[in-house]
Parts: structure tokens; C-alpha cells; sequence
């Protein structure tokens, strides 16, 4: 079996592709433009993948990866909300067109799956809690929106390729960079004032590795042809995490509530039973379970700089 990976090189994609190899699951792809993905992030499993430098707006590039491809993971995108906002044209082409050219490439190659990773960004604010697949989708932001347009195009493409959605809440975990838990816990490394934007912020978040085994199930066990929240289902204040962070790096940095920024989203928690059930999904009841690994991790990179490729060289293997 081929696999096909987009933004493998990044935090939830890197994760995947090494499960996809550690599980001796097929033959892995790896298609990332480096923007916010990292070579080093692959090192572990570097010599038993094929990574393409190459970015999905691109049609051309995607024809040639898609060649014999039997399943594709689509994560690349502009994940960032705040990013987002501030460069719509790249999250428009990478979220929307770019999901666009990856679906016509795989329909054109034959692809017999697509799981395309959205986000529960595409329900913006919430009436109530929790939030079911059935929720309207009202993003508040152009991440979001870009969510909801991709998740379109992969309905329309249903019935010329199997396609799954994943609807993502707070992902954490080693290699994430720029969002609460990484910024925090750097601060508190640092002994700099962690930031909060807005009084009382509630977030669902969910370990990558629990991600992953939803990621996993979607692409290789029976289809499910409708979205599917991937959560813990358990809410997080993030005054919460700030004690907890700055318990675990022993800092004494302050807590610093800023105004709220008007494009995030306030308060969410999913209901993941949907998910639960048709996935065989179980999660641990502390979501925040695996904190203290994300915590030492930015404490390595934090003394130590980059952490170095552990196997192999950073030149990019051909694809085969």
C-alpha cells in the first residue's frame, strides 16, 4: 500500500507519518513546502520515507507524488488562526484551493481514500456545549472558513473517492509550535509573562497520540461518510493550564490577561461520542494526561537548541 501524507513534516503530521511507519502500515509520502514544517521533525524515520518538497497549490507537483497512491492523509494547511488572519490570500489558496488540487489529484490517480483533517474551528462560537457534528457551522475567523470550504469540496468529491473529515479540537504534543500550550510552556521556561487573551478562555484539548489512533482508523478501517469530532469532550480552562505549566517548570512568571482577540473562539468543548463509537475511540480522563512530556520537550529545545536528525541526512530522499 502507498501513502500519501500533506504537511508531513509538520507537528501532526510528522507524528503520523511515524506511526504510519512504525507500523509498518505501507509505503510513505511525504509532501510538505517547509513553511511551518521541519525536516528534524522526520528524523526518526527519515531513511524509510519518500519526502517531496512541494507545496499543494501546486498541480503539477501533486499529480506526480499521487502516482500510485492507495490512501492519502491531508493535513497541510495554514493552522494557525491568527496566521490566518493576518494572511488570508495564504490561507484561501493553501486551505481552500490547495484541498482542491489535492482531491482532483487523487480522483485523477485513483486514490481510494482521502481523511482530511479539519478543525472545530469550523463551528465558531458555540451557542452550547458541547458541540455535536450537527451543530451549525458558523466560523468566526478565516481559518474556519477555510475549514468549512474544504470540508465541502471533500462532500462533493464523495462518490468519486471515499473521503472522511476529521474535525480536530486543541491537538497537543512535542513539535507544536505557536498555540497556548508550547507558547506558555516556553514562557514559563523563560521566566516571561504568559498571555492570556481574554478572562475565562475554555479549550478541548486532546493528546496527538489519541489524534492519531482516530487518523488511523479513518484511513484504513470501514468508511464513515460523515464528519467526525476527534476531542477529549472535556473542557480546559486556561487558567487551569497556566498553574499547571508553571507548577511543572517550577516559574515564577506572571499570568497576564490581555483582551480578548476578536477572531478566537472563547469557549468550546465537542462531543466526541460520534467519534467514540464508530471509531472505537477511548481517551484518558485527564486530557491535559501528557502535559509534563510537552513541557520537557520545550525544556531540550529550550537548553539545548534544535535538537539534531537522529538518523540520516537532511537531504530529501527521491521518491520511489
Amino acid at each position: 500500500m502507498r501513502i500519501l501524507v500533506t504537511g508531513g513534516a509538520g507537528f501532526i503530521g510528522s507524528h503520523l507519518v511515524e506511526r504510519l511507519v512504525g507500523e509498518r502500515l505501507g509505503t510513505v509520502v511525504v509532501v510538505d513546502n517547509l513553511r511551518r514544517g521541519r525536516k528534524e521533525n522526520l528524523s526518526a524515520c527519515w531513511n524509510r520515507i519518500a519526502f517531496v518538497q512541494a507545496d499543494i497549490r501546486d498541480p503539477d507537483a501533486l499529480t506526480e507524488v499521487m502516482t500510485g497512491v492507495d490512501v492519502v492523509f491531508h493535513l497541510a494547511a495554514q493552522s494557525n488562526v491568527m496566521d490566518a488572519v493576518h494572511d488570508i490570500e495564504y490561507s484561501f489558496g493553501t486551505n481552500v484551493l490547495g484541498t482542491l488540487h489535492v482531491l482532483q489529484a487523487a480522483r485523477r490517480a485513483g486514490v481510494r481514500r482521502l481523511v482530511f483533517a479539519s478543525s472545530r474551528e469550523v463551528y465558531g462560537d458555540a451557542e452550547d456545549c458541547p458541540v455535536s457534528e450537527t451543530a451549525p457551522l458558523r466560523p468566526k475567523n478565516a481559518y474556519g472558513a477555510s475549514k468549512v470550504a474544504g470540508e465541502a469540496y471533500c462532500s462533493a468529491f464523495q462518490g468519486q473517492l471515499e473521503t472522511v473529515i476529521l474535525r480536530l479540537a486543541n491537538v497537543y504534543g512535542s513539535r507544536d509550535r505557536q498555540r497556548v500550550i508550547p507558547l506558555f510552556a516556553e514562557n514559563a521556561l523563560r521566566n516571561q509573562p504568559l498571555l492570556l487573551y481574554g478572562e475565562r478562555r475554555v479549550v478541548d484539548f486532546i493528546w496527538v497520540g489519541a489524534a492519531l489512533d482516530a487518523f488511523i482508523k479513518a484511513g484504513f478501517g470501514r468508511w464513515i461518510d460523515e464528519p467526525l469530532n476527534v476531542a477529549s469532550g472535556r473542557g480546559t480552562d486556561l487558567h487551569d493550564l497556566a498553574r499547571r505549566i508553571l507548577s511543572l517548570t517550577q516559574s515564577t512568571s506572571p499570568l497576564r490577561v490581555e483582551p480578548a482577540r476578536a477572531a478566537e473562539v472563547s469557549r468550546f468543548v465537542a462531543d466526541p461520542a460520534k467519534a467514540n463509537r464508530l471509531l472505537g475511540l477511548e481517551h484518558h480522563p485527564d486530557p491535559l494526561f501528557r502535559l509534563a512530556d510537552v513541557v520537557e520537550w520545550k525544556r531540550r529545545e529550550f537548553f539545548n537548541g534544535e535538537l539534531p536528525c537522529r538518523e540520516g541526512s537532511t537531504a530529501a530522499p527521491k521518491v520511489a
